[in-house]
């Protein structure tokens, strides 16, 4: 169950809301960084999953650098306190404004994706009489097993550069005076529940560290990416993601240059389980062969069951429910208010008898929830609200 505490205390809050179990995110980052440092791994914080400010403030107090793709981002993180040499830029689409501003801030490493990525880049660190230091994210042709909008390690998608044209790009790197080539960069994808994928990645990676051995480049670091998943539909069972199995793969397979430096780009695996979306219901809306829950939180606050088609555990967890006797289960469709027929959270879930303001718990949200909240129907952005009581 819902693991915040008294709901009584919470049925008192505005709704919708965003909730953040603070405990558990200390605890996450708290395992992350032990599990790391057993290896010298460097972790980056993937900003895209969540820009809460005290989010970002606690990660940062933990050491870990960030990950950010776009100027955006990298504002961010610098406000939130993470150091320029911690900070990689990645993105297919970077504008000449963001490279150079991440160029005045001197960020550790821009992640080039394209040949002509890297010939406006060479062009704009003239400009400002310094040199960019790149990592080539190169598609390892590696499959996710995950869903197709979030699979981006294939080769002929948007991202990355293809090995078939690393001849190419070396010689424009060695052409190219302000651009200095420190080290690859992988990433194939987002929400992978298996650890094969990742041992094919260590597989893939050996062989292309024999081939820039063979051109005489030394790669000073190389980026494994993210992309760990979580446990959408047990988020009790499995609160924090297995960051020791993680790092073992890469341990064992990955075969690590001398002096080389080992890095990885988490996000949702430090947040996702930390954040629920709490909301009431408005009506319950009576059906043929299923009642609807309305709620008073729609795609506006969470928008990946419409985008993705996602699961999240959704729980009924009204004071009310904890005082009662009847374990009897209804299916309702649980759906907001927003004019779209997608607006659906999930559909014959299986929850106690509801009733109008009974408070909802739509879990496993502190990833891709309140970052790609929007203001469609002119709704007002939701709050959000920390376990220790931290309002932002």
């Amino acid at each position: 169950m819902f693991p915040a505490g008294s709901a009584r205390e919470l049925e008192g809050l505005p709704t919708p809301l965003y909730y953040y179990d603070t405990g558990l995110l200390e605890e996450t980052l708290r395992r992350l960084e032990n599990e790391a440092s057993k290896h010298d791994y460097h972790v980056h914080y993937a900003l895209k999953a969540n820009t809460n400010p005290n989010i970002l403030h606690a990660i940062k107090s933990h050491g870990f650098g960030a990950d950010c793709v776009s100027g955006g981002e990298i504002s961010a993180a610098v406000d939130a306190g993470f150091a320029p040499g911690k900070i990689v830029f990645a993105g297919v689409g970077k504008s000449d404004d963001e490279m150079r501003m991440a160029l005045s801030r001197d960020i550790f490493c821009f992640n080039c994706e394209s040949v002509q990525e890297i010939e406006v880049l060479n062009g704009l660190a003239k400009s400002k009489s310094t040199k960019a230091r790149i990592a080539l994210r190169i598609n390892p042709n590696v499959h996710a097993d995950t869903h197709h909008y979030i699979t981006t390690g294939l080769e002929e998608n948007k991202f990355g550069i293809n090995p078939w044209e690393l001849n190419s790009v070396i010689e424009l790197v060695k052409r190219s005076e302000h651009i200095e080539l420190i080290g690859i960069h992988f990433h194939i994808g987002s929400q992978i529940t298996s650890l094969e994928p990742y041992r094919s990645l260590c597989m893939r990676a050996n062989e292309l560290q024999d081939w820039f051995a063979k051109q005489h480049l030394e790669l000073k670091h190389i980026n494994l990416g993210g992309g760990l998943g979580i446990n959408y539909h047990e988020p009790d069972t499995q609160a924090i993601p297995d960051f020791a199995s993680f790092f073992a793969v890469f341990h064992e397979f990955l075969e690590v240059r001398k002096g080389q430096e080992v890095h990885f780009e988490l996000g949702r695996a430090l947040v996702g389980q930390c954040g629920s979306l709490l909301s009431k219901v408005l009506f319950v809306k009576k059906g043929i062969n299923r009642n609807f829950l309305i709620l008073d939180a729609g795609m506006t606050e969470l928008i990946r069951p419409a985008l993705y088609q996602s699961y999240h555990k959704i729980e009924n967890i009204s004071s009310r429910i904890e005082n009662t006797s009847d374990a009897s289960l209804h299916p309702y469709d649980v759906v907001g208010p927003v004019c779209e027929s997608s607006d659906c959270f999930g559909k014959a879930v299986e929850l106690p008898e509801s009733f109008r303001g009974d408070l909802i718990a739509i879990r496993s949200t502190g990833a891709y929830g309140e970052v790609m909240a929007s203001n469609y129907n002119l709704r007002e952005k939701a709050q959000a609200y920390f376990s220790k009581g931290v309002k932002p």
